[in-house]
Parts: structure tokens; C-alpha cells; sequence
């Protein structure tokens, strides 16, 4: 079993910063474990924002390159999202995924408004 809990999310004002985290645990690997940020925004798809391997090598999408941060920390089983220059299109809700898995956290709200 898994379980993922993300945290951080949060009101911001377009053009600020927030960073989630997520805490991993459960009977899984998490040094060798691929790991991603998901949102999904009302009456929009799922989608992917950025994922790490378990060396670190990092991917994201085009709306958010040069403005999101994915990182991890095996020590404290740890994921993290920092995401600065935030916009109104980045308002959803952030989930947390073992990358090639079912096992999903309960998902963060960010909004973007002034």
C-alpha cells in the first residue's frame, strides 16, 4: 500500500509563488520510484505538469517550463513542486503520483486570483 500527501496549496495573486509538497510512504521504494505532479482544472482534463525519475532527471509541460521546480528528497521521502509566476490559468487541483501507478494523493487547490 501507498500513500501520497500533498500539501501547499493555497490563494495567490497572479504572478506569485507556492510550493507543494508531497509525503510518501507505504511498502514501496521511493529512491528508486518515478515520481510527477498532476492537475486538473473544472471541466478540463487531467494533465501532467512535471514528473522525476528516480536519478533525477525531469520533465514538464510546456505551460509551466521556466516557471514550476520538481524535486525530491529520498532522505525524507519527499516530493515538491516550486511554481513561481503563477497565472489564473494555473488555478486546479495539484495531485501527487507514483508515476506508472493507480496510487494518487487526495490533491492541493491552488487558485490564481487577485
Amino acid at each position: 500500500q501507498v500513500q501520497l500527501v500533498e500539501s501547499g496549496g493555497g490563494l495567490v495573486q497572479p504572478g506569485g509563488s507556492l510550493r507543494l509538497s508531497c509525503a510518501a510512504s507505504g511498502n514501496f521504494a521511493f529512491r528508486f520510484s518515478g515520481l510527477g505532479w498532476y492537475r486538473q482544472a473544472p471541466e478540463k482534463q487531467r494533465e501532467l505538469v512535471a514528473s522525476i525519475t528516480n536519478v533525477g532527471r525531469t520533465e514538464y509541460a510546456d505551460s509551466v517550463k521556466g516557471r514550476f521546480t520538481i524535486s525530491r528528497d529520498n532522505a525524507k521521502n519527499m516530493v515538491y513542486l516550486q511554481m513561481n509566476s503563477l497565472n489564473a490559468g494555473d488555478t486546479a487541483v495539484y495531485y501527487c503520483n507514483l508515476l506508472q501507478t493507480e496510487y494518487w494523493g487526495q490533491g492541493t487547490q491552488v487558485t490564481v486570483s487577485s
